[in-house]
C-alpha cells in the first residue's frame, strides 16, 4: 500500500478493531473517526489517533482525516439504521449531501458519502481491503449439508434476496416450506431472523446475499457467531451466504455453535459485482 496512514470510518461491532489491528500489522498509522453510541470504546487502544463524532458530523470527519494526512480510508462496521429517524445531527456539509440523495437507503447515502470523500482527497477503499480472509468461501462449513426441503427454501430465499437487494431494501430473507416468512428492512439481520423464526417455529432457512449492484467499498453482508446464536435460539436450521461477497466473523465459533444446534452453513457462489 503506497500510503503510510489509513483512516477508519468506524461503526459498531468488532470490525473496526480488526481493521485497525490488520493495518498496524502492516506498519500503517491508523486514524479513526468513531461514532458516539455505536463504536466500541475499545477501539481507542487499537489506533494512533481517534476523533469521536455524532452521526451526521461530516465536516468534523473530513477535518480529522485531512489534518492527519489521511488520503485512504475504509468504512468498517455499520450504524443502527433506526437512529436515522431520531438521533442524527447533520452539519452543513451533511445537509448539502442529503439534498442530492434520491432516498435514504444504504447505497444512496453511502455511495454519495464515498464519492464526496473522494472529491476531498480521501479515497474510500473496499471494506475488506486489509482483511480479505474474512470473506466467506464457497462450500459447506458444517458436517451436515442442506436437506432437499432446505435446499428448496434456500433457492427461494436466494431469488427473493436478489430482488430485495436490487431495490436496496435489505440483504436477508427467511423462508420455510417454500414460503417467505420474513425479509430484512431497516431493523437489521438479527431482528429479521427472530421474526422469521417466530413465524416458522422451526427449520427456518436464512439466506444472506449481496445486492446485485453492491458497491464493495461499504455495507457488504456480514454474519458471525451472533447470527448463528440467534438462529439456534429460534430453531432455524440452515444458513446460506454469498461466497466472496459476505464477511464472516468468528468463523470457527460460528461453525461450532452450528454443529451443536444441528444448523448447516453453506457458502454459495454468486454472480459477482455488476
Amino acid at each position: 500500500m503506497p500510503e503510510r496512514a489509513i483512516g477508519i470510518i468506524a461503526g459498531k461491532s468488532q470490525f473496526p478493531i480488526l481493521v485497525a489491528r490488520a493495518a498496524r500489522a502492516r506498519g500503517l498509522r491508523v486514524v479513526a473517526v468513531a461514532h458516539k453510541g455505536e463504536t466500541l470504546p475499545e477501539l481507542e487502544a487499537e489506533v494512533d489517533q481517534i476523533t469521536w463524532v455524532q452521526l451526521g458530523q461530516l465536516g468534523k470527519l473530513i477535518k480529522a482525516f485531512q489534518q492527519a494526512g489521511v488520503t485512504q480510508a475504509v468504512m468498517a462496521g455499520g450504524v443502527t439504521k433506526t437512529r436515522m429517524f431520531a438521533d442524527v445531527r447533520p452539519d452543513l456539509k451533511a445537509l448539502g449531501l442529503l439534498g442530492n440523495i434520491r432516498h435514504l437507503a444504504d447505497d444512496g447515502i453511502l455511495r454519495t458519502l464515498a464519492d464526496y470523500l473522494g472529491a476531498q482527497g480521501i479515497a474510500v477503499l473496499p471494506s475488506h481491503h486489509l482483511l480479505p480472509e474474512l470473506l466467506a468461501q464457497e462450500g459447506l462449513y458444517t458436517r451436515r449439508g442442506p436437506s432437499a426441503e432446505e435446499q428448496a427454501d434456500a433457492e427461494l430465499g436466494w431469488a427473493v434476496a436478489g430482488e430485495l437487494g436490487r431495490l436496496d431494501i435489505g440483504q436477508c430473507v427467511v423462508t420455510r416450506g417454500r414460503a417467505v416468512v420474513a425479509v430484512e428492512a431497516i431493523e437489521g439481520t438479527d431482528a429479521c431472523i427472530k421474526r422469521g423464526g417466530e413465524l416458522a417455529r422451526e427449520k427456518a432457512v436464512v439466506v444472506k446475499r449481496c445486492k446485485p449492484r453492491q458497491d464493495e467499498r461499504f455495507d457488504l453482508p456480514s454474519v458471525g457467531a451472533g447470527t448463528v446464536e440467534v438462529m439456534a435460539a429460534c430453531q432455524a436450521s440452515c444458513l446460506v451466504v454469498e461466497a466472496g461477497r459476505t464477511l464472516f466473523f468468528d468463523r470457527e465459533r460460528a461453525v461450532e455453535i452450528a454443529q451443536r444446534a444441528g444448523i448447516c452453513i453453506l457458502g454459495r457462489a454468486g454472480e459477482g459485482p455488476r
